[in-house]
């Protein structure tokens, strides 16, 4: 990953350096980070290519913290991508209720019908398994981002409070230590 400088110095974002590389964005906060995590989900689930990129502008007006935003889209990778779309696809045909193999043509009947229409309008010639497979990846973009936030809240807070921990028993102890040397004394 390129640092800080080498982005500055880069042709492209130049134009907007002054707001990518502010030093709030590149630091690790109990606030940037969860929505850092947040946003990598969320850009790693709902499009396949430049992710990193979309996760790292997206962090711009939300405050989070770009290089954890950028990474955490690698969760969806070439290596993972067959079983994430498996994961999509099953998702969204139990969320649309779509059993595929049972129903065949009920199932395209049933989406081409005036319910559903505005939605086949946007991937007109696609079939309903690309169509169930794309609203399973929205709907874990949605949820995994949100959890993302939960977990990446909860796991900073463990952190933190045991950095703590250990710093307080660290002083404790020479404070123990310094004690004991003033009563030999």
């Amino acid at each position: 990953m390129p640092t800080r400088e080498e982005m500055a110095q880069n042709k492209y974002l130049r134009p907007i350096a002054h707001r990518f590389l502010t030093p709030e964005l590149w630091r690790f906060t109990r606030r940037s980070v969860p929505r850092g995590v947040a946003l990598g989900i969320f850009a790693g689930f709902i499009i396949p290519v430049g992710q990193i990129f979309l996760a790292a502008f997206m962090a711009l007006p939300a405050r989070a913290n770009v290089p954890l935003s950028a990474l955490v889209t690698f969760i969806t990778n070439p290596f993972t991508f067959p079983f994430w779309a498996v994961v999509a696809n099953k998702l969204g045909a139990f969320i649309l209720k779509i059993d595929l193999a049972a129903t065949g043509g009920a199932a395209q009947d049933e989406i081409t019908s005036g319910r559903w229409a505005w939605f086949l309008d946007m991937f007109e010639g696609v079939g309903v398994t690309v169509l169930v497979t794309i609203f399973g990846f929205i709907v874990l973009a949605v949820v995994g981002a949100a959890i993302g936030y939960l977990l990446a809240g909860v796991v900073w807070r463990f952190v933190v409070a045991r950095k703590r921990r250990r710093r307080l028993l660290a002083m404790e102890r020479r404070l123990d230590e310094r004690l004991q040397q003033e009563a030999g004394e």
